[in-house]
Protein backbone atom coordinates (compact mmCIF):
# COMPACT_ATOMS: atom_id res chain seq x y z
CA UNK A 1 0.00 0.00 0.00
CA UNK A 2 1.47 3.36 -1.08
CA UNK A 3 1.59 5.97 1.66
CA UNK A 4 1.62 9.61 0.67
CA UNK A 5 3.20 12.34 2.65
CA UNK A 6 1.03 14.93 4.37
CA UNK A 7 1.97 17.77 1.95
CA UNK A 8 1.13 15.56 -1.05
CA UNK A 9 -2.23 14.60 0.43
CA UNK A 10 -3.01 18.22 1.20
CA UNK A 11 -2.12 19.20 -2.38
CA UNK A 12 -4.34 16.44 -3.79
CA UNK A 13 -7.25 17.45 -1.55
CA UNK A 14 -6.94 21.04 -2.79
CA UNK A 15 -6.91 19.87 -6.41
CA UNK A 16 -10.02 17.68 -6.08
CA UNK A 17 -12.57 20.48 -6.23
CA UNK A 18 -10.99 22.36 -9.19
CA UNK A 19 -10.67 19.11 -11.15
CA UNK A 20 -14.32 18.21 -10.55
CA UNK A 21 -15.44 21.73 -11.49
CA UNK A 22 -13.36 21.57 -14.69
CA UNK A 23 -14.82 18.17 -15.61
CA UNK A 24 -18.36 19.46 -14.95
CA UNK A 25 -17.83 22.51 -17.19
CA UNK A 26 -16.32 20.29 -19.84
CA UNK A 27 -19.38 18.04 -19.83
CA UNK A 28 -21.67 21.08 -19.99
CA UNK A 29 -19.79 22.49 -22.97
CA UNK A 30 -19.85 19.11 -24.69
CA UNK A 31 -23.61 18.89 -24.17
CA UNK A 32 -24.11 22.37 -25.63
CA UNK A 33 -21.82 21.69 -28.58
CA UNK A 34 -23.43 18.39 -29.57
CA UNK A 35 -26.96 18.01 -28.17
CA UNK A 36 -27.53 14.76 -30.06
CA UNK A 37 -24.39 13.20 -28.56
CA UNK A 38 -25.44 14.32 -25.09
CA UNK A 39 -28.92 12.84 -25.54
CA UNK A 40 -27.45 9.53 -26.75
CA UNK A 41 -25.10 9.46 -23.76
CA UNK A 42 -27.98 10.13 -21.35
CA UNK A 43 -30.16 7.42 -22.85
CA UNK A 44 -27.23 4.96 -22.96
CA UNK A 45 -26.74 5.55 -19.24
CA UNK A 46 -30.49 5.18 -18.71
CA UNK A 47 -30.48 1.89 -20.64
CA UNK A 48 -27.67 0.61 -18.42
CA UNK A 49 -29.42 1.67 -15.19
CA UNK A 50 -32.95 0.60 -16.17
CA UNK A 51 -32.50 -3.09 -15.13
CA UNK A 52 -31.20 -1.89 -11.74
CA UNK A 53 -34.12 0.48 -11.35
CA UNK A 54 -36.54 -2.31 -12.33
CA UNK A 55 -35.01 -4.65 -9.75
CA UNK A 56 -35.62 -2.17 -6.93
CA UNK A 57 -38.97 -0.91 -8.28
CA UNK A 58 -40.90 -4.13 -7.55
CA UNK A 59 -40.09 -4.41 -3.80
CA UNK A 60 -40.62 -0.67 -3.38
CA UNK A 61 -44.02 -0.97 -5.05
CA UNK A 62 -44.95 -3.82 -2.69
CA UNK A 63 -43.85 -1.78 0.31
CA UNK A 64 -45.86 1.19 -0.92
CA UNK A 65 -48.93 -1.04 -1.40
CA UNK A 66 -48.55 -2.43 2.13
CA UNK A 67 -48.39 1.08 3.60
CA UNK A 68 -51.49 2.12 1.63
CA UNK A 69 -53.32 -0.98 2.87
CA UNK A 70 -52.54 -0.09 6.49
CA UNK A 71 -53.70 3.48 5.95
CA UNK A 72 -56.95 2.31 4.33
CA UNK A 73 -57.70 0.06 7.31
CA UNK A 74 -57.51 3.08 9.61
CA UNK A 75 -60.10 4.99 7.55
CA UNK A 76 -62.43 2.16 6.54
CA UNK A 77 -65.48 3.58 8.39
CA UNK A 78 -65.22 7.01 6.74
CA UNK A 79 -64.57 5.39 3.38
CA UNK A 80 -67.71 3.25 3.62
CA UNK A 81 -69.90 6.25 4.43
CA UNK A 82 -68.38 8.24 1.58
CA UNK A 83 -68.79 5.34 -0.85
CA UNK A 84 -72.48 5.01 0.00
CA UNK A 85 -73.05 8.66 -0.87
CA UNK A 86 -71.01 8.38 -4.07
CA UNK A 87 -72.81 5.18 -5.06
CA UNK A 88 -76.18 6.90 -4.79
CA UNK A 89 -74.91 9.83 -6.84
CA UNK A 90 -73.49 7.49 -9.49
CA UNK A 91 -76.82 5.69 -9.81
CA UNK A 92 -78.50 8.98 -10.66
CA UNK A 93 -75.80 9.82 -13.19
CA UNK A 94 -76.04 6.32 -14.67
CA UNK A 95 -79.64 6.85 -15.71
CA UNK A 96 -78.72 10.20 -17.28
CA UNK A 97 -75.73 8.65 -19.07
CA UNK A 98 -77.82 5.79 -20.51
CA UNK A 99 -80.34 8.27 -21.90
CA UNK A 100 -77.61 10.43 -23.44
CA UNK A 101 -75.84 7.37 -24.85
CA UNK A 102 -79.00 6.21 -26.63
CA UNK A 103 -79.60 9.72 -27.98
CA UNK A 104 -75.99 9.99 -29.12
CA UNK A 105 -76.14 6.63 -30.91
CA UNK A 106 -79.32 7.72 -32.75
CA UNK A 107 -77.75 11.00 -33.85
CA UNK A 108 -74.60 9.26 -35.08
CA UNK A 109 -76.68 6.82 -37.09
CA UNK A 110 -78.72 9.59 -38.69
CA UNK A 111 -75.62 11.62 -39.50
CA UNK A 112 -73.68 8.60 -40.82
CA UNK A 113 -70.89 9.44 -38.44
CA UNK A 114 -67.53 7.78 -39.16
CA UNK A 115 -65.65 6.95 -35.93
CA UNK A 116 -61.97 7.79 -35.61
CA UNK A 117 -59.52 4.87 -35.76
CA UNK A 118 -58.52 3.45 -32.39
CA UNK A 119 -54.87 4.34 -31.67
CA UNK A 120 -52.35 1.62 -30.92
CA UNK A 121 -50.66 1.66 -27.53
CA UNK A 122 -48.26 -0.23 -25.32
CA UNK A 123 -47.90 -0.33 -21.54
CA UNK A 124 -44.62 0.30 -19.72
CA UNK A 125 -43.75 0.40 -16.00
CA UNK A 126 -42.19 3.44 -14.37
CA UNK A 127 -38.80 2.43 -12.99
CA UNK A 128 -37.36 5.79 -11.91
CA UNK A 129 -38.23 9.41 -11.37
CA UNK A 130 -35.14 10.55 -13.28
CA UNK A 131 -35.48 13.91 -14.97
CA UNK A 132 -32.16 14.17 -16.84
CA UNK A 133 -32.20 17.66 -18.33
CA UNK A 134 -35.80 18.03 -17.11
CA UNK A 135 -36.98 18.61 -13.56
CA UNK A 136 -40.23 16.63 -13.91
CA UNK A 137 -39.87 13.46 -15.98
CA UNK A 138 -40.07 9.70 -15.51
CA UNK A 139 -38.08 6.84 -16.98
CA UNK A 140 -39.98 3.84 -18.37
CA UNK A 141 -38.65 0.34 -18.97
CA UNK A 142 -39.72 -0.53 -22.51
CA UNK A 143 -37.63 -3.57 -23.39
CA UNK A 144 -35.72 -4.17 -26.65
CA UNK A 145 -37.36 -3.43 -30.03
CA UNK A 146 -40.15 -1.50 -28.33
CA UNK A 147 -41.09 0.58 -31.39
CA UNK A 148 -41.86 3.70 -29.36
CA UNK A 149 -41.31 7.04 -31.12
CA UNK A 150 -40.83 10.57 -29.86
CA UNK A 151 -44.06 12.49 -29.39
CA UNK A 152 -46.24 9.56 -28.33
CA UNK A 153 -48.85 10.47 -25.72
CA UNK A 154 -48.52 9.08 -22.19
CA UNK A 155 -51.63 8.44 -20.07
CA UNK A 156 -52.42 6.61 -16.88
CA UNK A 157 -55.84 5.22 -15.92
CA UNK A 158 -57.14 8.73 -15.13
CA UNK A 159 -55.81 11.15 -17.69
CA UNK A 160 -52.93 12.80 -19.52
CA UNK A 161 -49.44 12.29 -18.07
CA UNK A 162 -47.20 13.86 -20.70
CA UNK A 163 -45.29 13.07 -23.85
CA UNK A 164 -42.29 10.96 -24.87
CA UNK A 165 -39.20 13.13 -25.37
CA UNK A 166 -36.21 10.75 -25.34
CA UNK A 167 -35.78 7.17 -26.50
CA UNK A 168 -33.16 4.56 -25.70
CA UNK A 169 -32.70 0.93 -26.66
CA UNK A 170 -34.52 -0.34 -23.56
CA UNK A 171 -35.97 2.78 -21.95
CA UNK A 172 -37.87 5.95 -22.78
CA UNK A 173 -38.26 9.22 -20.93
CA UNK A 174 -41.63 10.97 -20.57
CA UNK A 175 -41.84 14.71 -19.90
CA UNK A 176 -44.61 15.33 -17.34
CA UNK A 177 -47.26 18.06 -17.54
CA UNK A 178 -45.78 19.76 -14.50
CA UNK A 179 -42.31 20.32 -15.98
CA UNK A 180 -41.40 23.91 -16.79
CA UNK A 181 -40.69 22.93 -20.41
CA UNK A 182 -44.17 21.42 -20.90
CA UNK A 183 -46.68 23.28 -23.09
CA UNK A 184 -50.08 21.70 -23.77
CA UNK A 185 -52.92 23.36 -25.76
CA UNK A 186 -56.17 22.81 -23.85
CA UNK A 187 -59.88 23.65 -23.93
CA UNK A 188 -62.03 24.72 -21.00
CA UNK A 189 -64.91 22.27 -21.28
CA UNK A 190 -67.77 24.53 -20.18
CA UNK A 191 -66.88 27.76 -22.00
CA UNK A 192 -65.09 25.96 -24.90
CA UNK A 193 -62.37 28.61 -24.60
CA UNK A 194 -58.86 27.66 -25.65
CA UNK A 195 -55.87 28.15 -23.37
CA UNK A 196 -52.31 26.98 -22.82
CA UNK A 197 -51.27 24.72 -19.96
CA UNK A 198 -47.75 25.60 -18.78
CA UNK A 199 -45.68 23.54 -16.34
CA UNK A 200 -44.18 25.22 -13.28
CA UNK A 201 -42.01 22.43 -11.78
CA UNK A 202 -44.54 22.44 -8.95
CA UNK A 203 -47.48 20.20 -8.13
CA UNK A 204 -49.86 21.97 -10.53
CA UNK A 205 -49.38 23.45 -14.04
CA UNK A 206 -50.84 26.89 -14.78
CA UNK A 207 -53.42 28.08 -17.28
CA UNK A 208 -52.36 30.95 -19.53
CA UNK A 209 -53.50 32.85 -22.62
CA UNK A 210 -57.25 32.24 -22.49
CA UNK A 211 -59.46 34.62 -24.54
CA UNK A 212 -60.38 38.04 -23.24
CA UNK A 213 -63.79 38.10 -21.61
CA UNK A 214 -63.52 34.47 -20.48
CA UNK A 215 -62.64 33.48 -16.93
CA UNK A 216 -61.89 29.86 -16.05
CA UNK A 217 -64.31 28.67 -13.39
CA UNK A 218 -63.22 26.86 -10.24
CA UNK A 219 -63.71 23.13 -10.79
CA UNK A 220 -64.16 23.45 -14.57
CA UNK A 221 -62.87 20.43 -16.48
CA UNK A 222 -59.89 20.91 -18.81
CA UNK A 223 -59.25 18.68 -21.85
CA UNK A 224 -56.63 18.70 -24.60
CA UNK A 225 -57.00 20.65 -27.82
CA UNK A 226 -55.86 19.51 -31.26
CA UNK A 227 -54.06 22.82 -31.91
CA UNK A 228 -50.69 22.45 -33.70
CA UNK A 229 -51.23 18.70 -34.11
CA UNK A 230 -49.35 17.93 -30.90
CA UNK A 231 -52.17 16.26 -28.94
CA UNK A 232 -55.50 14.69 -29.88
CA UNK A 233 -58.61 16.54 -28.78
CA UNK A 234 -60.58 15.58 -25.72
CA UNK A 235 -58.03 13.84 -23.48
CA UNK A 236 -58.79 14.56 -19.79
CA UNK A 237 -56.22 16.86 -18.21
CA UNK A 238 -57.77 17.95 -14.90
CA UNK A 239 -59.90 20.64 -13.26
CA UNK A 240 -59.32 24.35 -12.67
CA UNK A 241 -58.15 25.38 -9.22
CA UNK A 242 -57.23 28.88 -7.99
CA UNK A 243 -54.30 29.04 -5.59
CA UNK A 244 -53.82 31.45 -2.69
CA UNK A 245 -52.55 34.12 -5.12
CA UNK A 246 -55.68 33.76 -7.29
CA UNK A 247 -53.67 32.19 -10.12
CA UNK A 248 -55.54 29.70 -12.31
CA UNK A 249 -53.90 26.28 -12.01
CA UNK A 250 -55.01 22.76 -12.89
CA UNK A 251 -55.34 19.81 -10.55
CA UNK A 252 -54.19 17.06 -12.90
CA UNK A 253 -56.43 14.04 -13.38
CA UNK A 254 -53.37 11.80 -13.60
CA UNK A 255 -51.66 10.98 -10.32
CA UNK A 256 -48.26 12.28 -11.36
CA UNK A 257 -46.79 11.73 -7.89
CA UNK A 258 -47.74 8.02 -7.87
CA UNK A 259 -47.06 6.82 -11.39
CA UNK A 260 -46.43 3.10 -11.59
CA UNK A 261 -47.69 2.03 -15.03
CA UNK A 262 -48.09 4.30 -18.08
CA UNK A 263 -49.72 3.66 -21.43
CA UNK A 264 -48.05 5.17 -24.52
CA UNK A 265 -50.50 5.90 -27.35
CA UNK A 266 -49.53 6.42 -30.97
CA UNK A 267 -52.04 8.88 -32.45
CA UNK A 268 -49.89 9.45 -35.52
CA UNK A 269 -49.39 13.12 -34.60
CA UNK A 270 -46.32 14.97 -35.84
CA UNK A 271 -46.81 18.30 -34.08
CA UNK A 272 -44.12 20.27 -32.29
CA UNK A 273 -42.20 18.07 -29.88
CA UNK A 274 -41.01 19.25 -26.51
CA UNK A 275 -37.41 18.38 -27.34
CA UNK A 276 -37.52 20.84 -30.23
CA UNK A 277 -37.54 23.58 -27.56
CA UNK A 278 -34.29 23.64 -25.56
CA UNK A 279 -34.64 22.95 -21.86
CA UNK A 280 -34.53 26.02 -19.64
CA UNK A 281 -31.21 26.79 -18.03
CA UNK A 282 -30.92 26.82 -14.23
CA UNK A 283 -30.78 30.65 -14.26
CA UNK A 284 -34.02 30.78 -16.26
CA UNK A 285 -35.68 28.38 -13.78
CA UNK A 286 -34.69 30.59 -10.84
CA UNK A 287 -36.22 33.61 -12.61
CA UNK A 288 -39.48 31.73 -13.19
CA UNK A 289 -39.72 30.89 -9.48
Amino acid sequence: MIRLSIPVRQALSKLTLPVLVTVAFGLMLLGKADALLAERARMALADALTPIYATFAQPLARMHAAVESMQSLLTVYEDNARLRVENERLRRWQSIALTLDAENATLKKNLRWVPEPVPSFMTAPVVADAGGVYARAVLLSAGPNHGITKGQIALDDRGLVGRVTEIGARSVRVLLLTDMNSRVPVILENSRARALLVGTNGARPRLQHWPEGVQPAEGERVVTSAEAGAFPAGLPVGVVHYNANNVAEVDTAARLDRLEVVRLFDYGLKGALSQDVPALRPADRRQMR
